[in-house]
Order: structure tokens, then sequence, then C-alpha cells
């Protein structure tokens, strides 16, 4: 449980910073909204401090904030709160998600243990590192974070489900204009796969095609595809 929490804070946070410099933002240099500048900071406290101050005091502070950020939104008579509704906005936070999500996918695909090529000074012949790395990495997820990391990235697919759903209205506009509605919906069913019932008691770690299955990869795979899918959409709305 504490896991699949984490995994939902962190695209909390995530979301909460992209309406402070993004989404309720005109212009760079436009003013932050009051209540948003209170809201972000919140939701970054140490996830296990839990007195002077606990986490859960500070994100009840967040909480209260975005509600009142909510309210002055859908008050006509108050004229500083903003949602600007802008393909760059949604643009910007989706780069955001894809990292997540990529980095969900690595860990939970490294349940068997792989041996891979760096890839990390790819691309770019002039890129320079700032200490040497090897040619090929081993990377394996220890036995006893394999749950951990699962329940983190079933919790993390939840909220990003619930985020997608909650983006199909708000930016319906720009989703149209795009032609970018079906791809959106193609993504929330990737993820509404990662919610399916596990009828493990436990969370089993197979080997690849072996006899036993593997609950790890059958998450990356969902997660790797709606990642894909995420990196399309952010690519039709810039260019589409």
């Amino acid at each position: 449980m504490p896991s699949w929490e984490f995994g939902v804070l962190v695209q909390v946070r995530d979301l909460a910073r992209a309406l402070r410099n993004d989404m309720s933002r005109s212009q760079s240099q436009s003013m932050e909204d009051k209540d948003l500048m209170v809201a972000e900071p919140q939701f970054n406290i140490n996830n296990e401090s839990w007195l002077f101050p606990s986490a859960e005091g500070a994100y009840r502070k967040g909480i209260d904030a975005l509600e009142s950020y909510l309210s002055r939104l859908t008050d006509t008579k108050v004229t500083n709160a903003q949602f600007y509704v802008r393909a760059d906005n949604l643009v910007n936070w989706l780069r955001t998600v894809e990292k997540r999500l990529g980095g969900l996918s690595q860990s939970l695909s490294a349940s068997v243990g792989q041996s891979r090529v760096n890839t990390d000074m790819a691309g770019d012949a002039a890129a320079t590192q700032s200490t040497p790395a090897p040619e090929n990495l081993e990377v394996k997820t220890p036995w006893s974070k394999l749950d951990d990391n699962f329940f983190e990235a079933r919790g993390a697919a939840w909220a990003l489900l619930h985020f997608l759903k909650a983006v199909e209205i708000d930016f319906e506009p720009v989703l149209r204009k795009k032609n970018a509605v079906v791809s959106l919906r193609q993504i929330i069913r990737e993820l509404e796969s990662t919610q399916d019932p596990i009828w493990s008691p436990i969370i089993l770690n197979g080997n690849g095609f072996g006899f036993v299955a593997n609950h790890s990869l059958v998450m990356a795979s969902y997660i790797s595809r709606a990642n894909a899918a995420i990196i399309d959409l952010r690519n039709l709305l810039v260019d589409g």
C-alpha cells in the first residue's frame, strides 16, 4: 500500500507543478496563482515525515489550496484565477509523464535481470557526461523490491488514468482541433488494463517465457504501450 500511494503521490506532484508553472499562467512572465503557490510545495514534503510537520497535514493544506483555486475558477466575479486550455500547456505536462512512465517501465523490466547497452549519450556526438559509465549495464531488481516496484507503477497508472480522463474534458477543444481525442482514449484504455484484478496472492517473478508468470513484465508491457501512445499524442499536439 505505501508503494501504491507513492506512485499516486508522484503523479500528483507532477500535475501540481504543471498547474502552477503552465496551466494557470498565460506567459513566462505572468504572475503565479496564489493558491497554487501554496499547494505545489505541500505535496513535495517527504512522504515519510510523520511529525512537525506530518506528511498528511501538508497534503491536507495542499488539497485545501487546490479546492480554493477551483472555487475561484468557477466564480465569474473573480478574475485573478485562470486555467488556460492550450496545446503547449498540455504538451509540457505530457513530457514529464513520458519520463515517469519510461522510468517505471525500466524498473519493472529489470525484474528478470537484463544486460543493457548504455544509450545515455546516444543522438548527440558532442554530448559529454560528468563521470564515465560502462558501455554495458547489468540491471536486476532485488527480490525484496519486486512488489514495491509493481504497486508503485500500479498506483501511478491509477492516478494518471484519472488525470487523463479529466484532460479529455478540460482540453476537449484542443484535442478536437488536433484530431487527438481517439489517441487520448487509447492511452486511457491501456492504463485501464493496469488496474485489472490480480488473482495471485503474491507478485510472481517468473523468467520471461518461463512456466511461472511474471507480473512485473505484464505491467511493464501496458505502461510501455501507454507511454508510446503518449509520445505519439504529444507529437500530434505539436505538429498536428
